[in-house]
């Protein structure tokens, strides 16, 4: 493999990162303390993004997105990743299951969204299913060309700010040979629906200022119009969001871990102690060694993982690699980190116990660790007929 970055996906390396530290660093602490980004804040963010293309990168250009591949996209996140969850994810990359919109939808939804004049959110997690999606209660029935909706759904991102959702409902149920399993159908619900509510989710210690919320359906109708991809393949759609953000998460934890990596560097070549710099006691230098070499490992694990995912040869075992160990490695390092700062680490004038707080939510979003590494044991047992 030639593991060499084309200008291009250099520039957009370039880019993106002096974008990250002009315009979106010098507010970090401003949304870390007040636990919200200032609507202004979000408007300049994304004026800014989109003038230097960034906004949408990964939307098809027919659409106004930038139609980056998804290794470029990887860099890209993994750029972004370095800054605050709150402020970087203002630079949408918008669900690819918004690709499955047609006819009025378009207009609707995916252009809109792609422009920045609507944000989307995902509905799928509950309280009684989370990583177990065939749990799943929330339930659309068919009435006539209406459905109505009941149900809940929580740690919804974005839920409080999003202008509609893209909601998962059980519309059914089919034999298979384990017994019933039910069908599931994807909508775009506008917010405001009567039937509809929503309210923001308890606080998290992670990512401030980027929320999550409840969502309710009580008797809420909608057309059949607002059916994304097809009624009853709900699960295809979503298997196909699934590895590409997974993907997303594991670049956005190696930009965080590099950026504690570089300030770790500085602090231990500087900083003095029994009258030499801290860099030249073992316990620290071999501190850095280990996370340099894991952060290489989870770069390397998610960039291949993109290529594939270009070359259409992507598993469901490759993103689930990178995911797992990207989030892992982010843990470690964010940890290590602290420990070479010492008090120092901890104390809010750093960003490092935020960034140590910011890593443990990503070990459970997006399917847990527990859930990563039964996909790849289970892709490796498959292939024993095990």
């Amino acid at each position: 493999m030639d593991f060499t970055l084309s200008s291009e996906q250099q520039m957009i390396v370039e880019t993106v990162r002096a974008f990250a530290v002009k315009e979106l660093y010098p507010f970090e602490d401003e949304v870390e303390r007040d636990d919200s980004v200032r609507p202004e804040l979000r408007r300049q963010i994304i004026e800014r993004s989109r003038e230097l293309g960034l906004f949408a990168a990964n939307m098809p250009e027919e659409h106004g997105g930038a139609g980056l591949d998804n290794l470029s996209l990887a860099l890209l996140s993994r750029e972004l990743g370095r800054a605050s969850m709150a402020l970087q994810w203002i630079v949408a990359r918008p669900s690819n299951i918004l690709q499955a919109c047609v006819g009025d939808q378009v207009e609707t939804y995916l252009r809109p969204t792609c422009r920045g004049e609507r944000l989307e959110c995902l509905a799928l997690t509950e309280p009684g299913a989370g990583s177990d999606l065939r749990a799943m209660t929330t339930r659309a029935v068919r009435d006539g060309g209406d459905f109505v909706i009941n149900g809940q759904k929580h740690f919804i991102s974005n839920g409080t700010e999003a202008d509609y959702v893209i909601l998962f409902t059980v519309t059914g149920e089919e034999d298979t040979p384990r017994g019933k399993s039910k069908k599931m159908t994807a909508f775009l619900v506008d917010m405001g629906t009567p039937g509809f509510e929503h309210r923001r989710g308890p606080s998290c210690v992670s990512h401030k200022g980027y929320h999550q919320a409840e969502l309710f359906f009580s008797d809420c109708r909608i057309s059949e119009n607002q059916i994304l991809g097809e009624e009853h393949k709900g699960f295809d759609v979503a298997n196909v969001w699934l590895g590409a953000t997974r993907l997303e998460v594991a670049a956005m934890c190696i930009g965080r871990a590099q950026r504690a990596l570089e300030m770790s560097v500085e602090w231990a070549a500087q900083r003095k102690q029994f009258g030499q710099t801290i860099g030249r006691f073992q316990g620290v230098s071999f501190k850095l060694a280990d996370m340099a070499t894991q952060i290489a490992a989870a770069e390397l694990l998610t960039l291949h993982a993109a290529w594939k995912l270009d070359q259409g040869t992507m598993t469901d075992m490759d993103a689930a690699m990178a995911k797992l160990h990207a989030s892992e490695m982010l843990a470690m390092v964010t940890d290590e980190a602290i420990q070479i700062f010492g008090g120092m680490g901890l104390m809010d004038s750093m960003p490092l116990e935020r960034f140590w707080r910011d890593a443990r939510v990503e070990r459970i979003y997006d399917g847990t660790s527990e859930i990563q590494r039964h996909i790849i044991s289970r892709s490796l047992l498959r292939a024993q007929g095990g």
